[in-house]
């Protein structure tokens, strides 16, 4: 069955966090804009991250100074753009005689410190670890150490949330729906999806395409514009373990290894410790991708080199893996291959043009978006100027110093409610926790509970206002509460979303 045909300026394959963010730009300039996604939003890398709004430190010693510095200028606008998602984190480096040199770490926090334009995020410091409390879970070979700002974002959420408020300001966003082809007719792009649980196919019609499918950009270019040549990404495995709290501060750690790499100790969702990343080599895209036995060992034992408790695989609660689409420049290592993000347009004389994104990171994805609307102005015609600078996402509509007191206003009017309850709701929804909270005056109201806090009143909210389908779009995309559900709680919550 193909139902009528819809015209568009922009159609965007792709829900990831590119995709999310252009769309939001492009239509706030004005632009009709689509953009499909196959599954969830945020279901590939955009909910893989190490979950960090980060200039990117180890980015200095490969030269990559035009990416750092737009990367630092950005962790502070992200902030105040969703300061319910987003909040400042204090990373700790610790000294390790055998590797960089003291005077090389300061060099890099210097200009880390100075190369962004920093204001709200407190400068470097160095650290005592045999006074400092930072000192007290790791091994006491470890003396000196440095510590330096960045942010931690909630990475799934802030790709919802580009997605809410472009669906907000007029974009059509269609989840669950799969690109089948697109061909040139008339100086446009007619194209064919599908809705993949329906099977209902729909013609549509576009002056523009943006393929922002991450990992899948050159598939997307085999399957559905027939180059079949298309190698332009290298596919690196990024794999995280979940542990139970390694340590009481909320600092981070920052960990150097003896492969020139870094790893992360984050503290994560109140009871528990994330560590990670891997660089690894990914093969065919088959299936979702999983942390291997290899990398769970590196993870384990870069993480003991350091706490004076060692990390075995027994204590991992959860884990989870993402597939990093890197722009191919031929780098000999995954860990060399650049972060930077790459637009590359396909232009043919009287043919629509095709705009496809190669790598990026997180924090560039507003700066992404930028770059991509200059190009689809200088083919299409200019709507509008560049304007999410200085917006809030829905629901961070309040001052990065303001998380406090929205939790104080929606106790006051919840006061039935459990605090650590509405410390969550606020922390996941901003100022909108008010609006999923209409209608509850008493704690019954909020029907029932899943497992942990999650409750029907949540669940019905995620469904009608943020295209939740399934119960892992709940559980580990639109919240992390799937890290405490036992399988029986995972079963009911599937059950009712399947009969709702």
């Amino acid at each position: 069955m193909t139902s009528e045909e819809k015209h568009f300026d922009i159609l965007i394959i792709g829900g990831g966090i590119n995709g999310c963010g252009i769309a939001r730009d492009a239509v706030g300039r004005g632009y009709s804009v689509c953009l499909c996604e196959a599954g969830d939003l945020a279901g590939g890398t955009s909910s893989a991250s190490t979950k960090l709004i980060h200039g990117g430190l180890r980015y200095l010693e490969h030269y990559e100074f035009r990416l750092v510095r737009e990367a630092l200028m950005e962790r502070e606008v992200i902030w105040k753009m969703a300061p319910h998602i987003v909040h400042s984190m204090r990373f700790v480096l610790p000294h390790h005689k055998g590797l960089r040199p003291k005077w090389l770490l300061r060099l890099g926090l210097f200009m880390y410190d100075h190369l962004g334009g920093r204001k709200l995020l407190p400068a470097s410091t160095t650290l005592n670890l045999k006074t400092d409390e930072t000192g007290k879970s790791l091994k006491p070979e470890y003396e000196t150490a440095f510590e330096y700002s960045d942010c931690w974002v909630e990475d799934s959420r802030l790709v919802v949330l580009n997605a809410q408020d472009a669906e907000e300001r007029g974009a059509d966003i269609r989840t669950r729906t799969k690109v089948l082809s697109a061909r040139q007719q008339n100086g446009q792009w007619q194209i064919e999806t599908e809705n993949v649980a329906t099977g209902e196919r729909q013609q549509v019609s576009a002056n523009l395409v943006v393929n922002a499918a991450g990992p899948w950009v050159d598939e997307v270019l085999r399957s559905v514009f027939g180059n079949n040549d298309a190698h332009n990404v290298r596919l690196v495995r990024g794999s995280h373990i979940v542990i139970k709290k390694k340590f009481q501060h909320d600092k981070s750690y920052i960990f150097q290894n003896a492969d020139d790499r870094i790893v992360f100790a984050i503290p994560y969702e109140g009871n528990y410790t994330l560590i990670g990343t891997t660089d690894a080599e990914h093969g065919p895209l088959d299936g979702k991708p999983e942390i291997t036995p290899e990398e769970t060992e590196y993870l384990c034992q870069a993480a003991s080199d350091y706490f004076s408790e060692p990390v075995s695989s027994n204590d991992i609660v959860w884990t989870y893996s993402g597939v990093r689409p890197l722009y191919d420049d031929g780098a000999s290592a995954a860990q060399e291959a650049t972060r930077d993000y790459v637009l590359v347009k396909e232009l043919v004389d009287g043919q629509a043009p095709l705009i496809n994104i190669f790598g990026g990171k997180i924090t560039t994805y507003r700066k992404l978006a930028e770059a991509m609307l200059a190009d689809i102005g200088s083919l299409i015609g200019e709507r509008g100027k560049p304007w999410t600078k200085d917006t809030h996402l829905p629901g961070g509509d309040f001052p990065v110093e303001g998380l406090g007191n929205q939790i104080k206003l929606l106790e006051k009017e919840f006061s039935f409610l459990d605090p650590s309850y509405t410390i969550r709701l606020v922390r996941t929804y901003g100022t909108k926790a008010a609006s999923l909270l209409k209608g509850v005056s008493k704690k019954a109201d909020l029907g029932i509970c899943f497992g942990a806090d999650l409750y029907q009143k949540e669940v019905e909210y995620l469904k009608k206002q943020e295209w939740a389908c399934s119960a892992e779009d709940v559980l580990f995309r639109r919240t992390k509460l799937g890290i405490n559900f036992s399988k029986d709680e995972t079963d009911a919550l599937r059950k009712f979303m399947d009969e709702t």
